[in-house]
C-alpha cells in the first residue's frame, strides 16, 4: 500500500526531529491470571508485532524455533486475558523495523498479519534498530579493560557527540513509518506501542562483574534506554497510538538483582531466557502493563 512506504519528510519531518532532539537531550507484580478479562461484547482479533522482547526467547514453551517465540510471552498472556477470538503473534527475535515489510527466515513480513478486521495491535520494536546487541557486546568488552571507569561512554562520544543519542533520534522516523503502516492496514484497530523494561539499576549503580559493564557506564546506558523509551512515547503520540510504559513497573527487578528478584536476566541467565532479556516474570510484568493500559480505555492517559 502506498501509505506503507511514505516516509516523513519536509517541514513536518523537520519539526518532529527538532522536538525529539530537544526532548531527548536530557533525559508489585500481579500475575496476569488475576486480572479480570474485559467484557468485549464481540469477537476480538489481536495481532502482536515485535522483536525478541516480545517473542520471549527460551521461555517455555517455545512454539517457533525460527523466531524464538514463547507461548508465555506477554502477547499470549494479554490474548488470554482479553479473550481474543483470533490471536496472531508474529513477533520474532532479531526483528528490526525492516522486518515489518520483509520476511525473516520462515516468518512472513509482520505487517502482513494485519487486516481491516484487526481490533487490537501491540507493537514493540526499535531496540535492534538502535543496536541493543552490539551495544552490550561493545560495553562488556570495554568494561573488562577499565571496570571502574566509563570506557563505553567515552567510546560512543569519541566523535564529539553522543553516537547512541543520535541513533535513537535516527530511529524515530522508522517507528513513525511502522505506526502509519499499521494504521493503514488495520484502520479500525486500537494501536499500542510498548516500551522496553528496566534493564539496569535505575539508581545508576552497577554490579560488575555479574553484569560486565564498567561502573560509571551504568548511568550512561540507563539514560540511553530512557532516551529510547521517551522517543517511542513521543512517536506514539504523534501517530494516534497509545504508549505502554514497561520501564516504571519493572524498576527494582533489573539484571543486577538476585535471581529470585529479577525479571531481566543478565548475560549469563539463571532462568530460561535470552541474555539481557525478560524472563517469564518479566513477560508477566509487561503483560500487566499492557492490560492496565487497555483497561483505561482509548486516550485516557
Amino acid at each position: 500500500m502506498a501509505n506503507d512506504t511514505h516516509v516523513t519528510h519536509g517541514a513536518r519531518g523537520r519539526r518532529r526531529t527538532a522536538v525529539l532532539g530537544a526532548a531527548l537531550g536530557g533525559c508489585a507484580l500481579v500475575a496476569a491470571s488475576t486480572v479480570p478479562a474485559a467484557a468485549h461484547g464481540r469477537d476480538l482479533t489481536y495481532v502482536s508485532l515485535g522483536d525478541s522482547y516480545t517473542s520471549g526467547p527460551l521461555i517455555p514453551h517455545q512454539t517457533d524455533a525460527n523466531c524464538a517465540r514463547s507461548d508465555h510471552n506477554y502477547p499470549s498472556l494479554v490474548a488470554a486475558q482479553r479473550e481474543a477470538t483470533v490471536f496472531k503473534d508474529v513477533s520474532c527475535a532479531g526483528a528490526t523495523t525492516n522486518e515489518m515489510w520483509k520476511p525473516q527466515g520462515t516468518n512472513a513480513p509482520q505487517l502482513d498479519a494485519l487486516g481491516r478486521d484487526t481490533d487490537l495491535v501491540t507493537v514493540q520494536i526499535g531496540g535492534n534498530d538502535v543496536g541493543f546487541g552490539s551495544i552490550i557486546g561493545t560495553c562488556a568488552r570495554l568494561g573488562a579493560q577499565d571496570p571502574t571507569g566509563n570506557p563505553c561512554e567515552r567510546s560512543y562520544e569519541a566523535g564529539g557527540y553522543d553516537q547512541l543519542a543520535l541513533t535513537v533520534l535516527e530511529t524515530a522516523p522508522k517507528i513513525d513509518r511502522v505506526l502509519r503502516a499499521v494504521h493503514a492496514r488495520a484502520p479500525h484497530a486500537r494501536v499500542v506501542l510498548v516500551g522496553y523494561p528496566d534493564l539496569l539499576p535505575d539508581d545508576g549503580s552497577g554490579c560488575f562483574p555479574s553484569v560486565p559493564f564498567a561502573q560509571r557506564d551504568f548511568p550512561y546506558l540507563r539514560d540511553t534506554e530512557k532516551r529510547l523509551n521517551l522517543m517511542l512515547r513521543l512517536v506514539a503520540a504523534w501517530n494516534r497510538a497509545e504508549y505502554v510504559d514497561t520501564y516504571g513497573p519493572t524498576v527494582g527487578h533489573d539484571m543486577c538483582k538476585a535471581p529470585a528478584d529479577r525479571w531481566i536476566e543478565p548475560l549469563q541467565p539463571a532462568s530460561p531466557a535470552a541474555p539481557a532479556h525478560p524472563n517469564a516474570k518479566g513477560e508477566v510484568a509487561m503483560a500487566q502493563a499492557v492490560l492496565d493500559r487497555l483497561e483505561r480505555g482509548r486516550g485516557r492517559g
